[in-house]
């Protein structure tokens, strides 16, 4: 058998690889003109589906994304307490989403007192109290390991105290969604 030219070779290998190519761009890129709807999904390194567009009626399947409905702000009433002990004056359930929660709160007391407010997560002090009458604003972890809760509920407690004198601690969320951190 005669032996082909070498440049015959080198043309018959660089056809393969742009056929190659071809057959990869034909099998990864979407007909053209197609009627139908893909649901494009993301998931993280654990397997979790993170986000997702709605196949019904198109936007954002997941997450979902909350919105706070307007809150009173009228400080009397806020939820409160005039206990001299750490009392659960609020409380929410949000599914976990990101590892990260950030929380802004205004607090406010009535004269002739102080007080405190703190965050509990799922029944742990969340970050140190603020005085009462400040601004509580945090953003940091819910869990100390993040894929043991990730789709859990997770349990948000605002708890307050009068430290001194008598009088009403007030606290109100304003302000809460999932982060990154």
């Amino acid at each position: 058998m005669a032996a082909l030219p070498e440049d015959i070779i080198d043309r018959l290998d660089a056809m393969e690889r742009r056929l190659q190519r071809l057959s990869t761009a034909v099998v990864t890129r979407p007909a053209g003109g197609r009627t139908g709807t893909t649901v494009q999904r993301l998931y993280d390194a654990k397997g979790h589906e993170v986000v997702s567009g709605d196949p019904v009626i198109g936007g954002l399947g997941r997450p979902w994304l909350a919105m706070l409905p307007p809150q009173d702000s009228a400080s009397a009433r806020w939820p409160q307490t005039t206990a001299t002990v750490w009392t659960t004056i609020a409380r929410s359930f949000n599914p976990v989403w990101q590892p990260g929660l950030r929380l802004y709160m205004a607090t406010s007391v009535s004269s002739g007192c102080t007080g405190a407010v703190r965050v509990l997560l799922n029944g742990t002090p969340w970050g140190d109290p603020v005085a009462a009458g400040s601004t509580f604003d945090r953003t940091g972890p819910v869990a100390a390991d993040f894929n043991a809760v990730f789709g859990t509920l997770l349990r948000v407690e605002v708890q307050a105290q009068v430290t001194d004198g008598t009088g009403t601690v007030h606290a109100q969320p304003q302000l809460m969604y999932g982060t990154q951190i």
